[in-house]
């Protein structure tokens, strides 16, 4: 009988790497795989812990690209600012998929390690906070949560104090429009983007006028994109801690569902949503 096993050795892959770069290697494995430390006895903390450090990296790219797309953007660099900002809208779309598995852990599951966690809680991801900031929704008394990381705390101090992804939008909407003597609305520093007329009156003219303003317009139509999944991956934390822990205050003090149901009244980009009502 002929042996049909497959082996790549003999097509010249690299079974046993030693003075170069091994897959292992290059992505830290060792150490990555060995950062998870489930501080109690339940089976479904691991599953909690992973859940949250995949999130974390996920939010890492999504910072990534948009500290990109603020720059491409600012450097009249439309197309590649378009696929960063694409980019995005999946990297949530991804963050969506992750509720569905955190979704197979039970209330009895949870309440097993739900006290070793103390105070912490996903309201003080910081790296959350800074996706808020860059996007325009901004709320400086969340700084506090992070009074106790300097370095954290002085970063996200640092954007307050810089326009938004959309403030530099809404000043190239300004300026393709009415040229570079644009009277640009004045950036919204340290407090969440509310609507202002002058800038949905701009969009409309932009919606009205497709070919003739098409770049803004596809880039009103990205920044919908991504919100949409944004909105969605608000969505899927409310019902998934509403499933898990009910009404039950969160662990980092806030009052869990009521609070997150809050935020899904958020609006990063509101004048892109208003607009659709006049049209």
């Amino acid at each position: 009988m002929t042996d049909r096993t497959y082996n790549p050795g003999a097509q010249g892959a690299k079974m046993a790497p030693r003075d170069t770069m091994s897959y292992g290697d290059y992505l830290h494995l060792e150490n990555l795989l060995a950062q998870q430390h489930p501080q109690s006895g339940a089976h479904d903390e691991m599953l909690f812990v992973i859940q949250h450090q995949t999130s974390e990296l996920w939010m890492k790219l999504a910072i990534h690209e948009l500290v990109a797309a603020r720059n491409a953007l600012n450097s009249s660099d439309m197309a590649p600012m378009f696929k960063m900002l694409a980019r995005v809208s999946r990297i949530f779309e991804q963050l969506n998929s992750a509720w569905d598995v955190l979704r197979t852990m039970t209330p009895a599951d949870y309440t097993k390690f739900r006290e070793a966690l103390g105070p912490s809680s996903g309201f003080q991801s910081y790296q959350y906070r800074m996706i808020e900031y860059v996007l325009g929704n901004r709320n400086p008394n969340m700084l506090k949560a992070h009074e106790h990381t300097p370095k954290v705390h002085e970063m996200l101090s640092d954007e307050l104090d810089r326009p938004s992804f959309y403030d530099d939008v809404i000043r190239l909407l300004f300026t393709t429009i009415d040229g570079p003597q644009a009277h640009v609305p004045i950036p919204q520093l340290r407090t969440a983007h509310t609507s202002v007329p002058a800038v949905q009156a701009h969009w409309k003219l932009v919606y009205e006028n497709v070919d003739r303003y098409w770049a803004l317009y596809e880039l009103g139509e990205k920044l919908v994109d991504l919100e949409d999944y944004f909105r969605r991956w608000r969505f899927n934390h409310v019902t998934t801690v509403e499933r898990i822990i009910g009404f039950k205050r969160g662990t980092g003090g806030t009052s869990g569902v009521d609070y997150l149901k809050r935020m899904l009244s958020v609006e990063l980009f509101p004048e892109l949503w208003h607009l659709r009502g006049e049209l």
